[in-house]
């Protein structure tokens, strides 16, 4: 039996990309919903999914796309190119944004501002409004950029509010974003069996073309339409192989267990030179998929008979 704690065991440790007070950080303690356990942050993408796959966490969370910012391509390509890691739940958190400074900080005082590159980002037209001229510098995380007004490096920090209570530090000013954003996250886990399917599920896939050729992104994307199967996320990532040398990141409404997932995985496996299964996993926001005519599981359960009745000479 492993000794490796149960994910709803207390003694049970998860990593999440740091430091602490990032927006990840909040979508983990969302996932445990109260339960207790230890929690660990990373420096990186790179070193949480290390972590998952040397045995030092359970699980980790990472963050997979932004509503504005778009995709984070550190996770996709670790989750591509990393130690054969699944998905086993998603998360999703509201980004909002807050202007910190160290107690008794007043707007006027400040003459700085620190934060990372993407909340500058969705932060830039409230800074020209509010405090016009000022300059920004970058940090490598907007927690790491708390930390540095804490310490009297700089004198306010655009960060998660959870920062504030942190790094002890107060909220001078709050959803201070330019328009509302939601980050999605995944949480990685060694592979393991996928959980039942509840109807509103995601699969997640790494798909790497052969030799390329004209159509060969069609027939990947047949494979799926063919059976009914909506894709929710596609994007291509270079391989590192060389120049027109890419994979493709991928996320389709269903479960591993629903016969139109599975016929179109086995035609994948056909036409691309690897498919990488990254798991099977409840949707966040529990909508379930809509399903047309002729690609239900009965659907496909009564063709299957129908063929084997021919091939048996039944008609």
């Amino acid at each position: 039996m492993s000794s490796e704690p149960s994910p709803a065991s207390a003694d049970a440790r998860y990593g999440f990309l740091g430091p602490a007070g990032t927006f990840t950080e909040a979508a983990l303690l969302q996932w445990l919903d109260g339960r207790a356990a230890h929690v660990m942050p990373y420096a990186t993408v790179d070193a949480a999914v290390d972590a998952v796959g040397g045995g030092e966490v359970v699980a980790a969370m990472v963050p997979l796309e932004n509503s504005v910012e778009g995709s984070v391509t550190a996770t996709i390509d670790a989750l591509a190119g990393g130690p054969g890691l699944a998905i086993i739940a998603e998360a999703q958190v509201p980004v909002a944004f807050s202007l910190l400074a160290r107690p008794g900080t007043t707007l006027d005082q400040i003459g700085g501002v620190t934060t990372h590159p993407h909340a500058h980002a969705q932060c830039r037209r409230w800074l020209a409004d509010a405090m016009p001229g000022i300059p920004v510098t970058f940090a490598p995380s907007t927690a790491m950029a708390a930390s540095m007004v804490a310490d009297g490096e700089h004198d306010a920090a655009i960060a998660a509010p959870l920062a504030a209570s942190v790094y002890g530090l107060d909220q001078l000013a709050s959803d201070i974003g330019d328009r509302p954003a939601e980050t999605r996250f995944v949480l990685i886990s060694t592979p393991r069996p996928p959980q039942p399917a509840s109807g509103a599920d995601k699969t997640s896939l790494v798909l790497f073309m052969g030799e390329d050729h004209p159509g060969a992104l069609l027939e990947i994307l047949t494979e799926f339409a063919v059976r009914g199967v909506n894709l929710t996320r596609i994007e291509s990532r270079p391989t590192g192989g060389g120049i027109g040398d890419y994979f493709f990141s991928v996320d389709v409404e269903g479960h591993l267990d629903d016969a139109r997932v599975g016929e179109a995985l086995m035609g994948l496996r056909r036409v691309c030179a690897e498919v990488r299964y990254l798991g099977s996993y409840p949707r966040i926001d529990g909508v379930e998929p809509v399903i047309r005519r002729g690609v239900a599981d009965g659907e496909f359960r009564e063709a299957q008979a129908w063929l084997a009745r021919i091939r048996e000479g039944r008609g």
